[in-house]
């Protein structure tokens, strides 16, 4: 199952819609001027046409999966970590403390602060509460961590 959020899911779907309507018929023109140019064996236009069409099936296939089985989480009030949390961790001996979304592993993007439900600290704060102190296994080692606040 996948978790996304309501804007994820609406990005994947506009996604999906632009890959259908608009990249497959670009494609197809490509592939038929690529036609016309002769001999496909050696004809550089045609291969990269094919490429990347499918390419564009592959992605029009993954996003169809993912939101067959996609679960819709939103932030809401509790008083453990769950998908959808938005989390306050400081690490042990750090000055400040990090906030983190958890979200599925489809839109995790650290730098932005959306915390994998499937990694490492992400599997680690499920289920913990404010006050609560956990590790977690980095690729640096064992570290520790404090829940701070859970909205």
């Amino acid at each position: 199952m996948d978790y996304l959020t309501k804007q994820k899911y609406d990005e994947l779907v506009a996604e999906l819609d632009h890959l259908k309507k608009v990249r497959r018929k670009e494609i197809a023109e490509s592939l038929e001027y690529a036609k016309s140019l002769g001999d496909l064996s050696e004809n550089a236009e045609y291969h990269e046409a094919r490429d990347m069409q499918a390419t564009i099936e592959d992605r029009i296939v993954h996003i169809e999966n993912i939101l067959k089985s996609a679960k819709i989480v939103s932030a809401h009030k509790s008083d453990s970590v769950e998908v959808g949390s938005i989390v306050s961790l400081k690490k042990e001996g750090a000055k400040d403390e990090k906030e983190y979304t958890i979200v599925g592993a489809e839109e995790a993007d650290i730098t932005l602060g959306k915390l994998s439900v499937l990694s490492p600290l992400g599997q680690s704060v499920l289920g913990k509460k404010k006050g609560e102190t956990f590790t977690s296994n980095t690729p640096s080692g064992t570290v520790s961590y404090k829940v701070i606040g859970i909205k």
